[in-house]
């Protein structure tokens, strides 16, 4: 799991001062490395402004077997730290599990028009399924917190079909679905049908927006993913196409009751990152969150 480039960001205590300032009440980790890993120092930092630390993502390449001990390893550094500084009386934090998102240049040309074409053989498949698992049940044994799989563009588990032949491959009580609306919605699933589908093994929600017009763009033209991204697919939450007001009256159907994290994906230098964090919180406080 990489770190970051510091020249790209502004400083961490900014950020969370902003997170809080606009309302929130928890955050993800982030690149390892940006917010402290010193547990507790990060834990007095989240203290000062009321956030509970909500979960983190772990990117591991789960189709090489020669991958696994390193994603296991980074997995567990995470959940160690996730689990020193959890929140008293707030939902625990997940290890948000995920494929190395991007690194394959074939399926990040072909984001948002994966084919059976573009997918792993059953052996590399076999290796995906017992990766996630192992890592998610050796988080579970030293640390006690569950692990949820983020299904992501770009990745080679990114269609409803790769999602479920995952979710198959796993056992119910092992690994559960980080479920992010606008990464399903372009990689061609509909969200309503996914909430009723998977609701209880749904665990983490990512509220992201998806814009369609944007994403007829990348088929006709040919954009791959993070020129999709540049041209603002999924920004701001409330301003496309997915149906927040619906998922949401399903998610509370269902009871539903773990974190919403808003997602803008805004691109660098592209406006104002705390406004846009104030406009969504605005967005769903109207939305009764």
């Amino acid at each position: 799991m990489g770190g970051y480039d510091a020249a790209l960001y502004p400083p961490y205590t900014q950020v969370l001062d902003e997170i809080a300032a606009a309302g929130y009440t928890g955050t993800e980790l982030g690149d390892w490395g940006y917010l402290p890993t010193d547990a507790r120092q990060l834990r007095d930092e989240l203290a000062a402004r009321d956030l509970s630390m909500i979960g983190a993502l772990v990117p591991v390449p789960l189709a090489d077997r020669a991958a696994h001990a390193t994603g296991l390893a980074d997995a567990l550094r995470t959940a160690r730290l996730l689990a020193a500084v959890a929140s008293d009386g707030a939902p625990s934090p997940f290890v948000i599990l995920a494929d190395a998102n991007g690194s394959d240049p074939v399926r990040v040309q072909n984001a948002g028009r994966i084919g059976p074409e573009h997918g792993l053989s059953d052996e590399r498949w076999v290796a995906f399924g017992e990766g996630a698992a192992a890592i998610a049940r050796a988080v579970r044994d030293e640390t006690g917190l569950r692990t949820v799989f983020h299904h992501h563009c770009g990745g080679y588990v990114e269609t409803p079909a790769e999602t479920a032949r995952l979710m198959a491959l796993t056992e119910d009580g092992d690994l559960g679905l980080c479920f992010d609306t606008g990464h399903w919605a372009l990689g061609g699933g509909d969200v309503l049908e996914a909430f009723h589908r998977y609701g209880e093994r749904i665990w983490h929600v990512h509220f992201k927006e998806y814009h369609a017009g944007v994403a007829e763009q990348m088929r006709s033209e040919g954009w791959d993913y993070f020129e999709g991204l540049a041209k603002r697919v999924f920004h701001r939450p409330g301003t496309g196409d997915v149906d927040f007001p619906a998922l949401l009256a399903a998610m509370r159907s269902s009871g539903y009751g773990g974190w919403v994290v808003v997602e803008d994906e805004l691109p660098p230098g592209d406006g104002c990152p705390e406004e846009s964090a104030r406009a969504d919180r605005e967005y769903l406080a109207r939305l009764g969150l």
